[in-house]
Order: C-alpha cells, then structure tokens, then sequence
C-alpha cells in the first residue's frame, strides 16, 4: 500500500450521508442528481424548496431551513455555487446574492454508488453509436418475440434493458463531463487544438448514430400493441418467476412492476410524448451545442495565436527584399504588395443590402456614412439632455405596421400550398423574405429527429424527402438555386 495525501485526507464530501439531519441532506443531493441525469445542471434554491415540500414527509420544511441545509452542502463541497446576475434590475437584488447550485464531481459518483447499492447498475463513459443499433435490431424483435419460448424472450428482453441502461449512463457521463469546469479549462488551451478535428467527429459520428435509429426504434415502440406487450412481458415474468432464489420471496406484482417500468423508462426515451422532446431529442441538442462550442473556443485559441504571432522574422524578409529591388519604381511596386495597397483593408459596418445576390458588385451597392470614434477610456460622447416623450402612438403605429407584414406574409406562404402542402420543384418566382422563410422551415425540420417543426404561428409540419435523391431548381427574385426535391406537409391539429 502507497500512503498518500488522498488517501488519508479526509472525504468531507461523504458527510451528508450520515450527518444530522441525514434525511434532508440526501434527498436534496437525490433532487439534484435526478436533474443532472436530465442535462438540468443548475437549480436555484426556490426549485429545491419546491420539490421537497411536494412529499408529505417535508410538509414542514421551512425555506430558511433549505437555505442552511445549501450551504451546508456547499461547505462539505458537495455543490458548487455561482451568483446569478442574469436577472439582476437593482444593486438591492445584486447584493441580495441569487445563487445557483450545481453537483460536484465527487457528489456525482457519491450519488452513484449510493444508487448502485439500491440496485441500479451503473457502467462507464462513452458515445457509442453500436448501442443504438443494438437497441433498434432488439426493438424490431419485438413483434417474434410472441413465438419464442420463454428463456429466450428472457435473454432477449436482459439485452435490450442492458444495452439501454449502458446507453442511457454512458450519454450522462460523457456530456457531464463535455460541460464540467476541467473541460472548459482545456477547451481554452493550445493542447486542444490537437484533438479537437477527432473529438467533433466522434461526437457528429453519434449524431449520425441518433438519426439512423431514433426515428426507426420510435415507429416500432409506438406500433407495438397492448395485447402483444401483455404476451411478451408474461413470458419474461414466468421465467424470472422460475429462478430459485434463496431466502427472497419475488411476488408476481413485484416482477411486472419491475418490467413495466423499465419498458416506460424506454418508451419515453424514445418516443415523443404530447409535444414534449423526448431525452434522444435532448442529447441531439446537447451534442450539437458541445460541437458549437468546441468549433467557437478552436476559432479563438487560432485567432489569439495569430494575434500573439512574432513579426520580426517577417520585417528581416521584408528588408531583404526591398535590398533586392534595382530602382526606385521596383521599390514602389514592391511597397504597394508589401503595405496592402492592392489588397485594402476595409471598416466594418451594419450594412442593410438590397439584395443577397452574390453577383452585385460593391460599387452597385448604396453609400454608407461610418462615424469613428477614439479607442481610449478617456473617451466620452457628449450627451444632450430632453425631455421625456411619449412615444405610445409610435410605438401603437410600429406595431400595427408588424401585424401587417407579417398578416401579408402569412397570406403569401398560404397561396404556396397544394392541398396542405408547399412542393419546392412547383414553386413560382420568390420573394427574398418568402425564400428566407422558407428555408428557415427546412433547417428547422432538418434539425429534428423525425424531420418535424412548428411555424411561427404554431402551424405543425413534417418533411417529406421520399425525392431527396432528385434535385429542383427553385427561381427567386434576385437568383436561382438549386436543392433537393423535398416537400412540406402541414398536418393537422388534433383535438
């Protein structure tokens, strides 16, 4: 045995478990590890006050009390603490220090294996798009499974709970630890740059793994029936039932609770629910924001680089190289390459185009007038005090003007439709901000597991790509662009 500081420090993080007041300690550490598996990992206190106070058991439990029992934890390092000042209106609410509260790391595995004793298994990290495919090939079992005899619908039915279970862990840790503080801190290193190209495509590789199952497994889960459910799981409950076992008495309720459960936790993971994201819609999400994120702090480490770039090197070649010159006009010519006169440096501004046609030269373009102000902290813009206007007749006017707009809008894209449908290869001449519109449509539905979305006004819609594979020319106002020959179908609301 090595003794080090680790092992013999001591683990004040494990003092809830068996403190005063043990019952409320870890049913607040119970509530935020219940968030954390939903990728919610920031509670405030008035989210944990009012989850507790929902069990009859803490029907007296006191805000003042969660407030202590919060700090408590954070002093045992069991949470981590930042002020929020995102909602802040007034130096009274900021000194007032709203807090959020988050798991540590060692809470994490703390909770854990506190769950591992009560019988949760619980396996390691990763992103493994083979689990998917496991758990689609074992759902669309499903259906023969009612002709199998019982040992082998057990086996069947162990596997897919397994590959579900591991699926479901291994997502958790691996975006727990994609968003914990030690991930940010390298994101913003130089060391990052290295990995970064295999960390994304690893993580689009999964992505790829969630659109090819998800909607598959999906469709099986929703088209399976009562009665073929009932046969399957009594199969599973005979033969669980047959197992001996020493000195445990298992009730038939107890087993097809168990599997009815476990069957729900499935479904749900899968299938959306009365137009709420079901968690493969949130992992789709939470990834895509991880590859965003990497892709941003990779342009800053390169751009910072650049900045940080030592230019002596490159002045001693640019002197050997007007050394070289024979005259003067060689000179200029030289200095005109060298000081960007051939390639000028342009200011930046928030010009409003006409068009988005990439063919308009510069000089079409319509003069814009840019105001340059000192960089210097000394610098202040004078103001010209008035008095206060009442602007609710403009305000009234400006938004009368919106409603219109958009009434006029909403009667153009109607006049695309077809029988509750908009076909891309029928489309007359478009405006610019109809196309906007439109497009905005298609990434929308492009970015949902079952290619869904929702208009702004509510309007529910799938994409059709039974022609992905044709292209379509679609004419616009100011150009032409070609696309995949898809299709939008609205559908109707129900109830």
């Amino acid at each position: 045995m090595q003794v080090s500081d680790k092992l013999i420090r001591p683990l004040t993080e494990a003092k809830y478990l068996n403190a005063d007041n043990v019952s409320r300690y870890r049913c607040i550490m119970r509530i935020f590890f219940e968030h954390y598996e939903k990728l919610k990992y920031w509670l405030y206190q008035e989210e944990v006050y009012e989850e507790m106070i929902q069990d009859p058991f803490f029907a007296d439990y006191r805000m003042e009390q969660c407030q202590q029992d919060l700090m408590m934890l954070t002093e045992w390092k069991n949470l981590n603490t930042i002020q929020d000042t995102k909602k802040v209106a007034s130096i009274e609410e900021f000194k007032n220090k709203k807090y959020r509260y988050q798991m540590t790391e060692y809470s994490v595995e703390i909770e854990r294996l506190v769950i591992r004793l009560e019988n949760l298994f619980i396996e390691g990290a990763s992103l493994e798009p083979t689990l998917l495919e496991r758990i689609r090939r074992s759902v669309e079992r499903f259906p023969e499974m009612g002709e199998r005899d019982k040992s082998e619908v057990y086996t069947w039915w162990t596997d897919l709970n397994n590959d579900f279970v591991r699926l479901n862990q291994n997502y958790q840790d691996y975006i727990r630890d994609l968003n914990s503080v030690r991930a940010e801190e390298m994101m913003h290193t130089k060391e990052f740059l290295v990995f970064k190209d295999r960390l994304i495509e690893y993580l689009r590789s999964f992505i790829k793994g969630l659109q090819r199952n998800v909607g598959v497994i999906e469709e099986n889960l929703r088209l399976q029936s009562e009665e073929l459910k009932k046969q399957v799981f009594e199969k599973v409950i005979d033969y669980e039932l047959s197992i001996p076992r020493m000195e445990i008495e298992v009730s038939k309720e107890m087993i097809e609770q168990k599997i009815q459960g476990r069957y729900q936790s499935i479904y749900d993971w899968f299938v959306e629910n009365e137009g709420q994201e079901n968690e493969a819609g949130k992992l789709f999400d939470a990834t895509n924001d991880i590859i965003r994120r990497i892709t941003r702090y990779a342009a800053q480490l390169s751009e910072k680089n650049a900045l940080g770039a030592n230019r002596k090197e490159e002045y001693r070649k640019v002197a050997e190289l007007f050394l070289r010159c024979q005259n003067v006009e060689e000179a200029h010519k030289m200095s005109a390459m060298v000081f960007g006169m051939e390639c000028p440096q342009h200011l930046a501004g928030e010009l409003i185009r006409e068009t988005d046609s990439m063919n308009i030269g510069v000089y079409e373009e319509q003069p814009m007038e840019i105001t340059l102000k000192p960089r210097v902290r000394t610098y202040r813009e004078k103001s010209r005090r008035s008095a206060i206007r009442e602007s609710a007749e403009q305000k009234q006017e400006t938004r009368r003007k919106l409603l219109e707009q958009q009434k006029k809008e909403t009667e153009k894209l109607r006049a695309l439709e077809v029988d509750g449908k908009i076909y891309f290869d029928k489309l007359p001449v478009l405006e610019p901000r109809i196309r906007e519109i439109l497009l905005k449509w298609l990434s929308d539905a492009m970015e949902s597991a079952d290619f869904s979305a929702r208009t702004d006004d509510g309007r529910r819609y799938i994409l059709d790509r039974s022609q992905a594979g044709e292209n379509c020319v679609v004419h616009c106002e100011d150009g032409n662009f070609t696309m995949p020959k898809l299709s939008i179908v609205f559908q109707e609301e129900v109830g």
